[in-house]
């Protein structure tokens, strides 16, 4: 197993800084294309981003939530889609650090660059047999599944107690076929094609009833007192989403404010926008919610870093919270896009635009099912109200 010095906060942040510039070249070609650039992947594996929420004792980071929050901004700062893709790539290594160490030692000791591709919604249908489970059924939005060796999904099984519940496996990719659909309005890039299992057996070690994740029942003996793989999945699994979003809205800001002394506005007697009163109302209010934004970011990383570090149990209010967090955060970041976008005039409909690319990717952001605003704030409104909450995902 690869021993590694494990990188500061800001010797990371600065990686990604520097493999900045190759991300945003290759914007264009992967949302054309529908996928990631070899040359994207390749250098945010030199970088090391892939490996922060990989186990140490395979060479990666364990990295803190701050972290997190940190290099997701930057990698947002640069592309949505790499930004998404590795984000997505840290939540199934999170998820895998909790299976039997054997799995571990069979998905990540190869690597600790592994790419797991994945989704929790359940889907399809499972088999219990003997030694594992047969499993058949198709799962989409798999980002980043052409530069995946492996598939982390869940799918309904029956129990042990004859109830049909979600179990979350883990395949190879070879085990599955491939269906290139990804054809779509944001985070084109991603190529968050969609995957089918036909009767993929699963062997016992390799799932794990959700129920027992819920109650984070764990089942590696090694990572069971790291830090990093302490708590609920929802604090991790929010906290992975807000920074990229963040680091988008800044990108569309910067892309804004450096047009704004160059362009004119058409029909008017003011020589650049920068002059014009109206964007001056336009760049505070966006600005405004960028900060926002940020501080929810940064809020959630102290508080599931806090807990992680003490091993105190969250409040319902702070699961809740957990929800909201990055729910407040795609509301806030979608509509600093939409001001810049709409500010940004008629040319910034093309293509080469950097905003009108930001404006969609925050939007599809938004609408992923841990993200959407609207059914977070219900949530943590139902749960203000002392009303039991509605989902087990909390």
């Amino acid at each position: 197993m690869e021993v590694v010095k494990i990188p500061s906060r800001a010797e990371l942040v600065q990686r990604v800084a520097d493999i900045a510039p190759v991300l945003r070249a290759n914007a264009l070609w992967s949302e054309q294309n529908r996928r990631l650039a070899d040359e994207v992947v390749d250098a945010m594996i030199g970088a090391g981003v892939l490996r922060m929420l990989v186990p140490t004792q395979y060479g990666g980071y364990e990295s803190d939530m701050q972290t997190v929050v940190d290099v997701g901004i930057q990698l947002g700062r640069a592309d949505g889609s790499p930004a998404f893709c590795a984000t997505a790539w840290w939540a199934q290594c999170w998820a895998v650090a909790h299976f039997p160490d054997p799995v571990q030692d069979e998905i990540f000791s190869d690597s600790p660059d592994v790419r797991i591709c994945g989704t929790l919604v359940p889907n399809g249908k499972g088999e219990i047999t003997k030694d594992g489970v047969l499993v058949s059924g198709e799962w989409g939005f798999n980002s980043g599944a052409w530069h995946s060796q492996w598939k982390f999904f869940s799918t309904l099984a029956l129990n042990p107690a004859g109830e049909i519940e979600p179990i979350a496996c883990v395949v190879p990719m070879s085990d599955l076929e491939i269906v290139d659909d990804w054809d779509v309005a944001g985070l084109r890039g991603t190529g968050s094609i969609t995957l089918i299992a036909r009767d993929v057996f699963v062997p016992r070690e390799r799932f794990q009833w959700m129920s027992q994740v819920a109650r984070q029942e764990y089942d590696s003996e090694r990572n069971a007192d790291s830090p990093c793989y302490r708590g609920p999945i929802i604090g991790v699994l929010s906290n992975i989403n807000t920074g990229k979003q963040v680091g988008l809205a800044q990108a569309a800001r910067e892309a804004f404010l450096e047009r704004i002394h160059r362009r004119t506005i058409q029909h008017t007697n003011y020589a650049t926008q920068a002059e014009w009163p109206v964007t001056h109302l336009q760049v505070a209010e966006a600005d405004l919610k960028i900060d926002e934004a940020e501080y929810h970011a940064r809020r959630l990383a102290a508080l599931v870093d806090h807990k992680n570090l003490s091993n105190e149990p969250y409040t319902m209010r702070e699961r809740a919270y957990c929800r909201v967090a990055v729910g407040r955060v795609s509301q806030l970041c979608c509509d600093a896009a939409n001001i810049y976008n709409m500010a940004n005039g008629a040319s910034g409909i093309y293509s080469s635009m950097p905003i009108q690319r930001i404006q969609r990717d925050l939007q599809a952001i938004s609408l992923h099912a841990v993200n959407m605003p609207v059914k977070n704030y219900e949530l943590y409104g139902r749960v203000l109200c002392g009303l039991e909450p509605n989902t087990f995902f909390i």
